[in-house]
């Protein structure tokens, strides 16, 4: 039996019909649009029907933007860019315009955003059409999007169970099928924890691939990097060749189009188990050494590599989310205008935030310490073009397992077990990308991840083609 197992998954909740979205990804639907056989209008106005049937259960949608969508829809296509017409949605911690942002938090009084933020623009350069903001756990400090005194945001693979998170909102309306692709973020896991719980495909960008967002840039250690959630390879992939039409960073080398598998035979490292000492749960462990199986199939040369970071690791990056959560709650009337009530604030920010207190001389090392990261992770790579992990240490848990309203100390360390794989790659600056190529026995999806060095995205996207044609994965409305 699955030790995180809840109840008996419910039936599973989607929105696919035949309309004019189809089972269609964003490509295909950019790709219908430019040929006149689907007007932005359209797409447009199924999404919002989409989003209507689905989201009273699942609970991803902050905002809507729905009768903003319906004016501008055929100017965004008319306007041009990779994803022209094509329906989006962009998560709760960005600004936007005239829109909100509340963060996901409580203690937060949304104010309309005066302008756009950087990645903003980045990201609606692409043509998409803007229909609200997804959901995210207070201040995307939490790997569930689950709150103190609301409903939780719920995974439509099984509405009982976590839809991960940060990026939560985003991954469970996409994979819902009521949009094809979704803003995400990610400062610990943020998009392949929710890509790995809810069957889609999260690549964490390099350092700097993206523009950055204001939160990156205030940051002494930027973790934070941007990018989207989707349900193929080639949707992530054609997203990041664009953004490099907006902005490409000149440190890195370029990522290019990517439209296939590539030819050359990958040296993976494979990681199964974390540096916390906890075992990966065995139905996890099975998916991840299979696909290292599969791989090894197919050419590639697989095996078992030790562990590239010491368990202080963990310890000291807890320390900066500590940190933090420390800054939101002692400035955050300067961080989120006046309106902020540090009374409101959720027991995992209140809690990290009196950790980091109790620690805060350690600062000086754990910056030290976390800004070397990178060389130690860059030492896996002398014997590897790519690692290969789980996401997660375990299948996605039961709604309440990681609320907020659980005792920090015992929360805390439900938080370090479930997702020890994740963060190395935030400290690093090195891109990882989850796909879906498993699932639990209750039918919830498992994420399997690769990691490569900085800057070296298109050998995962490659790698990423080269799985999806070998073992499509399953899809929510079949």
């Amino acid at each position: 039996m699955n030790q995180y197992a809840g109840p008996a998954p419910e039936a599973r909740l989607h929105a696919f019909r035949d309309d004019a979205l189809g089972d269609h990804d964003a490509t295909a639907l950019a790709d219908l649009l430019r040929r006149g056989e689907r007007s932005a209008a359209q797409l447009t106005d199924a999404a919002i029907e989409r989003i209507q049937a689905v989201n009273p259960a699942l609970n991803g949608l902050a905002l809507d933007t729905f009768e903003t969508a319906r004016r501008s829809a055929d100017q965004r296509l008319r306007d041009g860019g990779e994803f022209a017409g094509v329906p989006s949605l962009i998560k709760d911690n960005i600004d936007v315009a005239g829109l909100p942002t509340g963060h996901g938090a409580r203690a937060v009084r949304p104010r309309n955003a005066a302008k756009d933020s950087h990645f903003a623009r980045q990201y609606l350069d692409q043509g998409f059409v803007l229909l609200g903001k997804t959901r995210l756990p207070d201040f995307g400090f939490s790997a569930t999007t689950e709150y103190a005194g609301a409903p939780a945001t719920r995974n439509p693979w099984a509405p009982g169970y976590s839809s991960g998170a940060s990026s939560g909102g985003s991954a469970a309306l996409v994979a819902a099928g009521a949009v094809p692709i979704a803003h995400g973020n990610d400062g610990g896991g943020s998009i392949r924890i929710p890509a790995a719980c809810c069957g889609l495909v999260g690549l964490k960008p390099t350092r700097g691939r993206l523009v950055k967002s204001e939160a990156s840039r205030s940051l002494p250690i930027d973790i934070i990097a941007e990018g989207v959630l989707t349900r193929s390879v080639r949707d992530t992939a054609n997203f990041f060749a664009a953004a490099e039409q907006y902005y490409r960073n000149p440190k890195l080398p370029p990522i290019g189009r990517v439209e296939g598998p590539g030819r050359r035979r990958l040296r993976v490292g494979l990681v199964v188990d974390s540096i916390t000492g906890s075992p990966t749960c065995p139905q996890t462990r099975a998916v991840v050494e299979d696909a290292g199986h599969l791989l090894a199939g197919l050419g590639h040369r697989v095996e078992e590599a030790p562990v590239p970071l010491e368990r202080r690791f963990i310890d000291d990056f807890v320390l900066y989310y500590g940190f933090m959560a420390f800054m939101v709650s002692t400035f955050g009337r300067a961080l989120f205008g006046p309106g902020f009530d540090p009374r409101q604030l959720d027991g995992l920010t209140r809690g990290l935030s009196r950790y980091y207190r109790r620690k805060l001389w350690k600062t000086p090392a754990v910056l030290y310490q976390l800004k070397r990261t990178w060389q130690a992770y860059a030492r896996s790579f002398q014997h590897y073009d790519v690692v290969l992990s789980p996401v997660l240490a375990h299948t996605p848990p039961p709604l309440g397992y990681l609320s907020p309203n659980v005792d920090f100390e015992v929360l805390i360390d439900r938080l370090i077990k479930y997702v020890s794989f994740t963060p190395a790659n935030n400290a690093s600056g090195s891109p990882a990308l989850s796909l879906p190529l498993g699932e639990s026995r209750e039918g919830l999806p498992i994420g399997v991840q690769f990691s490569a060095l900085q800057g070296d995205e298109k050998t995962l996207l490659e790698l990423a083609f080269e799985l999806e044609q070998a073992r499509p994965w399953r899809r929510i409305q079949n």
